[in-house]
């Protein structure tokens, strides 16, 4: 039988490498192998990879399967591997050819149904595998739209697994199947909140303009009830919208971070306003194997507002201009 070879990407952060998908079959007994520094959860798509095919309508052989993922010394994370391994399980299979799945980029997260659920993270994949030169990316329905944010790079949206082997030239019958979509998003736009609401405090006013116009951080220092919150919250308002670089990367973060990016780029510089009992790690983001944003990393381009200043251990800036 064949070598199944596709990709995927492996996230660090923003930063994303292309990983390569190996899949053979050999004559020992029956075993799904999975070899590559994989993860709990990508060691577990085993399961599901095995039971999407089985649902899908596609019998895979009994035989000994191995699937590699390359470098092998590059830890991968998630989910997100699921489609590559199985379309490279398919190829390895002779359903599909591998000619044509090792020229695609694979995302997506497969249920057991075989339906492809969107996956946190999917702009900055995208990102990745264009500046890899690839020029076909797949994903799932519920990511198509944040993925076509990325310019240059031909997006394939899909429901399942058997419509991605359709796709890749399987000859099976298409099952009309109902995606998986993301819960609708925040509209990126006006909140509402103006600096002109602000009744007198002309010197804080004038203080959060120039602040505004020049980037810098302000420090409010004031009675409780005297407005220091409310300038807050409103100084994002008068910032620019974001230059489309900027907007990229503020996206491709809100990405990471598992919340709806939608069918348009961030343009609105955002507001962070962590509590002043959250920890360290949930300010500055960091984790000890998936990288995850903090609240410091989700206000780039806007205003990370730190409330109560001095009750925050390990800072003492209340309003910064990222």
């Amino acid at each position: 039988m064949p070598v199944g070879r596709t990709h995927a990407i492996a996230l660090l952060g923003l930063r994303g490498e292309v990983v390569e998908i190996e899949a053979d079959y050999s004559g020992l007994l029956p075993r799904f192998v999975l070899i590559g520094l994989p993860d709990a959860a990508l060691g577990e798509a085993r399961d599901r990879v095995t039971a999407a095919a089985a649902n899908s309508g596609f019998e895979l052989p009994a035989r000994r399967l191995t699937v590699n993922l390359s470098p092998a010394a590059l830890p991968k994370h998630g989910s997100a591997f699921d489609l590559g391994i199985a379309v490279a399980t398919l190829s390895a299979a002779g359903i599909v050819a591998t000619s044509s799945i090792e020229r695609v980029m694979h995302l997506g997260e497969l249920g057991l149904d075989g339906r492809l659920r969107p996956t946190a993270g999917v702009l900055p994949a995208v990102l990745a595998a264009a500046g890899a030169g690839f020029e076909t990316v797949m994903v799932p329905t519920g990511d198509a739209d944040e993925a076509r944010l990325v310019p240059g790079i031909r997006v394939v949206g899909i429901t399942s697994l058997r419509d991605a082997a359709i796709w890749h030239g399987a000859e099976v019958e298409a099952i009309e199947t109902e995606p998986l979509l993301r819960a609708a998003g925040t509209v990126d736009g006006d909140d509402g909140l103006d600096l002109a609401d602000v009744i007198g405090n002309r010197d804080a006013i004038e203080a959060m303009i120039v602040a505004a116009a020049g980037g810098h951080h302000v420090f409010l220092l004031g009675p409780p009830g005297s407005g220091k919150t409310m300038l807050a919250a409103r100084l994002p308002g008068i910032l620019p919208d974001l230059e489309p670089a900027v907007a990229l990367e503020v996206s491709s973060v809100r990405s990471l971070a598992g919340i709806p990016v939608g069918a348009s780029l961030v343009t609105r510089p955002p507001l962070e306003a962590p509590h002043h009992t959250a920890t360290a790690a949930s300010l500055v983001g960091g984790g000890s194997r998936l990288i995850r944003p903090g609240a410091a990393a989700r206000a780039s381009g806007g205003v990370l507002f730190l409330d109560d200043a001095t009750d925050h251990s390990y800072n003492h800036v209340e309003v910064g201009l990222q």
